[in-house]
């Protein structure tokens, strides 16, 4: 099994102590959560996209290009890049760039995203969300297979003969689809052949072991060999601690204030106690047994072979957070590695034989610029 440590960047009060930090150090703290992940041994990091109070993780491009400056092993995330809101060609340079720059450690989960604010930002309606997410994959698709592409979408002006570069690294990259609760993300990845990345957060565990089933069902009706689909799953929270009881004590004012904030939006929440979160929801707090168990509880539903965990804080302190992360490493993910198999793909960059090389202009060939001199400058 594989891990990854996913930050969506919230930039909002501190569910216990009520302080909201400045934007500049909630981004240092990404930074530092990131080279934490890869310190410790985790397999990915992910940074989601949002475009709407209360995220300030609106350009992944850039946070993930200037984490790729700073990390050499720990492969990199988008969760989840919204196709639903981006004009394709323009996500292709910015993440073709990406594969460059990190080395081919980029892998992209894909999504529509969510909230009615960014998409009235981007003119996005409910009634065509689904139909851009899916035009904008197959286009950005065919960009990243094909040195010249012709097409005539919906939702972007047309392309003849396209060229788009840089060409990519990783060849193809590895693209998943965010799934949460509906059909047409799962159907989509089932058609391509792609791996699926569950939410797993907001509900109970049957809605998204329904689709996850309807997943495994279309990728067989598809033609696809059933023993290549591929499934990650998301929590809902992580704390551990040797025992159940410190880990509970420790993580209950964390509960308590994220259910005030439901209470002042007027939310009802899923889970109206501590105890039936723990005991209900993907949230993985107790003892390190008690994570284990719960996890292959999950994975007899799932069949899921990579996993991640909140990469922020969330209301715990930072010793708290890092001591967790620590105890996960050391004592949760080496039992969960031998039981639970890595996903049938090598976990590495996916690198082309060669990079095309560009064609030269037609016309005349430029005279070479002159020297910088007094008159040139």
């Amino acid at each position: 099994m594989k891990f990854l440590a996913i930050t969506l960047i919230v930039h909002a009060p501190d569910p216990v102590t009520g302080v909201r930090k400045p934007t500049h150090e909630r981004f240092r703290e990404v930074i530092d959560n990131a080279l934490l992940a890869e310190e410790l041994g985790f397999d990915g990091f992910g940074v989601g996209e949002r475009h709407e109070r209360p995220f300030i993780s609106s350009s992944p491009p850039v946070v993930l290009s200037h984490l790729a400056a700073l990390t050499s092993r720990i492969r990199l995330f988008t969760a989840v890049t919204t196709l639903s809101l981006l004009d394709p060609v323009r996500a292709y340079e910015d993440y073709a760039t990406l594969d460059h720059l990190s080395a081919g450690r980029l892998e992209l989960i894909i999504g529509k995203g969510n909230g009615a604010a960014q998409r009235e930002l981007f003119h996005v309606t409910p009634e065509d969300q689904w139909d851009r997410n899916a035009e904008g994959y197959e286009l950005f698709r065919r960009i990243w297979r094909q040195d010249r592409v012709t097409a005539t979408p919906r939702f972007r002006p047309a392309l003849t003969e396209a060229e788009v570069w840089p060409r990519p690294l990783q060849q193809p990259i590895r693209v998943w689809h965010g799934s949460a609760t509906s059909r047409e993300s799962v159907d989509l990845a089932a058609r391509y052949g792609d791996p699926l990345f569950s939410a797993n957060v907001t509900h109970p565990i049957e809605p998204y072991a329904e689709l996850i089933r309807h997943y495994r069902e279309r990728w067989a009706a598809y033609g696809h060999d059933p023993a290549r689909a591929v499934v990650g799953a998301g929590t809902a929270g992580y704390y551990a601690a040797r025992t159940s009881q410190e880990a509970i004590a420790a993580y209950r004012p964390v509960f308590e204030g994220h259910l005030a904030l439901q209470k002042r939006m007027g939310t009802e929440p899923v889970f109206p106690t501590l105890e039936d979160f723990v005991e209900r929801s993907s949230a993985l707090i107790g003892s390190p047994q008690q994570v284990i168990e719960k996890v292959h509880r999950y994975h007899e539903e799932f069949g899921h072979t990579v996993l991640h965990l909140h990469a922020d804080t969330g209301g715990l302190t930072d010793a708290r957070h890092r001591a967790s992360l620590e105890l996960f490493q050391s004592d949760i993910a080496p039992v969960l590695r031998r039981d639970i198999p890595d996903p049938p793909f090598d976990w590495a960059p996916v690198l082309a034989a060669s990079e095309p090389e560009p064609e030269p202009a037609s016309g005349p060939v430029p005279a070479p610029a002159p020297a910088p001199g007094p008159a040139n400058r």
